[in-house]
């Protein structure tokens, strides 16, 4: 009974379920400046040009990313790989709070952007 297929096929839905919660929070996270930019333009002192800035530096670093975290996919498997990119991202949203300049704020997007790379990548991995 400590093998049966049940037990395995929960597991595998349980995995895919996990991976598509992951994914999900990575669109809303990606989306969520442009709702949040009017508030934050106004504690920081940006403008748009700020903005489009910060979002061109965000699409860089995530097309840096792909190609980074494949590579690490490949070096240390993708369960770990995956792990990786969630740790990344997380402490990259986690700074977001403490940036105060529009420079601070786009290094912590840069870093957003390599580690919520890291969830495309393995999602396209076989």
């Amino acid at each position: 009974m400590k093998n049966s297929p049940f037990k395995l096929n929960h597991l595998r839905w349980l995995v895919v379920s996990l991976v598509a919660l992951a994914t999900v929070i990575n669109y809303i996270d990606r989306s969520a400046l442009a709702i949040m930019w009017p508030g934050i333009a106004e504690d920081l002192g940006l403008d748009k040009s700020d903005y489009a800035n910060i979002i061109t530096v965000f699409m860089i670093s995530y097309a840096i990313g792909q190609s980074l975290f494949g590579k690490i996919f490949d070096a240390i498997g993708t369960r770990l790989g995956f792990l990786l990119s969630i740790v990344v991202w997380s402490v990259s949203i986690a700074l977001h709070a403490i940036a105060t300049t529009a420079m601070s704020f786009a290094v912590f997007r840069a870093i957003l952007g390599i580690g919520e790379a890291g969830n495309c990548t393995r999602c396209n991995q076989g």
